[in-house]
């Protein structure tokens, strides 16, 4: 049986059937709130909802059910499994009969329509988007899985900061359990990228993906991150502020049906994700046995650029990285411009600005000064007491309002400020 005579069968004789049995004027609304400013025409809902179902059915990265819909597209792939058909091999979609049986074995336990219906409402309950592949906001790197590409993103936050191309972004990565020294280096090479259009890409995780969010917010860079569960469940919940003043600055995306738990096989998929959104993934300290490792095989899957930044040779933490540089051919980078340089068409980019203030570039004055002495510039125009503006201490400082905000971002990774919606302050000293 051809697939177009079941879709036929499913959505034609039987409507109900096409929405998976579910009250199509439930589920439509649904939809329309979850695609904001799209005019979808009732089959593109029906797709919509056919590939959100996917989602959920499948794991991330099946590549039973990519080629499946990529052959027969989302509506029919569901019509095919939910019609008395679905143990017969599809024509023409490229995998054995063996593949498919195995497949449906795995599939079947999910078929609920009920579960589909209340990731819906919980999607709409956080605000969350849809994104389809053939939305304009789909970054074109994600068509590189093949096969593996997500179904879908479900997202929350600005969709128009998403990497539409992989020349604009650059996943930065590496271990939980980061060092000071790590830490200190994340924030430089995130913070370092104000002003140059790129965005970065990472895992929300603890550690190494926390530093380089949060010294991207401080400096109004782009960032994105991604989630190893459903996009109603922040995870690591000791990150949940973290995400939350993401997806309000920048943008959080998950491949997984709303509702669905992070486990340690969704989060080395979910590593597949964060590698095809970026041009370069550069990883700050792993172990050899570190999960950014994992990242970094996706990349070279993938054709993407690999840099590793340098460690301690006394450090554990190092480790994995030192072996990148030495046996994988990674690019050795110590700063924001050597990651820039990585990117096509960068190779002559001009000083970060972080970088301008350590050559004395940026900051009026002798050649003596340094990133130290911006630094104690933008702590001398802080108080300990009152908050103020970026344009506030930019004034206060004699320095350009962008020097302010990467150094800022430098600082309140150091812990010397702190930011709240009223403005920056430095923190308090301790008594000796």
């Amino acid at each position: 049986m051809m697939a177009t005579e079941v879709l036929a069968a499913r959505f034609g004789k039987d409507a109900a059937a096409g929405w998976f049995g579910l009250d199509r004027g439930e589920v439509e609304p649904l939809l329309r709130r979850l695609r904001p400013g799209q005019d979808d025409a009732p089959s593109l809902l029906r797709e919509a909802f056919a590939r959100s179902a996917l989602s959920g059915i499948a794991e991330p990265g099946d590549r039973i059910a990519g080629a499946a819909v990529q052959s027969l597209g989302g509506a029919a792939t569901l019509a095919w499994l939910l019609s008395e058909a679905r143990d017969t091999l599809p024509d023409g979609i490229g995998v054995t009969s063996e593949e498919w049986g195995a497949a449906i074995a795995r599939w079947q336990p999910r078929l609920s329509a009920r579960h589909i219906l209340r990731a819906l409402q919980s999607a709409v309950s956080v605000k969350a988007s849809l994104i389809l592949p053939a939305d304009a906001a789909w970054p074109s790197g994600l068509d590189d899985l093949g096969e593996h590409a997500p179904q879908v993103l479900w997202l929350r936050g600005n969709a128009d900061l998403l990497p539409a191309q992989t020349a604009n972004a650059v996943a930065i990565v590496g271990t939980r359990a980061a060092t000071g020294y790590g830490e200190y280096v994340a924030a430089e090479l995130a913070s370092g990228l104000a002003g140059s259009g790129v965005a970065t890409v990472s895992g929300g995780a603890y550690g190494i993906d926390g530093v380089v969010h949060r010294a991207s917010l401080a400096a109004e860079v782009p960032t994105v991150a991604v989630l190893a569960g459903g996009i109603d469940r922040l995870y690591p919940a000791g990150h949940e502020q973290l995400l939350r003043r993401i997806a309000e600055d920048g943008v959080v995306i998950a491949e997984t049906l709303p509702g669905t738990s992070p486990s340690r096989w969704r989060f080395l998929q979910r590593n597949r994700i964060i590698a095809a959104l970026a041009h370069t993934v550069a990883v700050i300290e792993a172990g050899v046995r570190s999960g950014a490792l994992n990242t970094t095989a996706h990349a070279v899957a993938l054709g993407r650029t690999v840099a590793a930044v340098p460690g301690p040779v006394t450090s554990a933490a190092s480790a994995g990285t030192h072996r990148l540089i030495r046996d994988f051919d990674a690019a050795l980078v110590t700063s924001s411009r050597d990651l820039l340089a990585l990117l096509p068409g960068r190779g002559d980019e001009p000083a970060t600005l972080i970088e301008e203030v350590i050559a004395g570039d940026a900051v009026s004055g002798d050649s003596s000064d340094t990133e130290q002495a911006a630094s104690i510039r933008v702590l001398d125009a802080m108080s300990e007491r009152s908050r103020r503006s970026i344009e506030q201490i930019s004034a206060a400082s004699g320095l350009a309002v962008d020097v302010v905000r990467s150094v800022l971002g430098m600082l309140l990774i150091e812990g010397v400020v702190d930011e709240a919606e009223s403005g920056w302050r430095k923190r308090a000293r301790r008594s000796e």
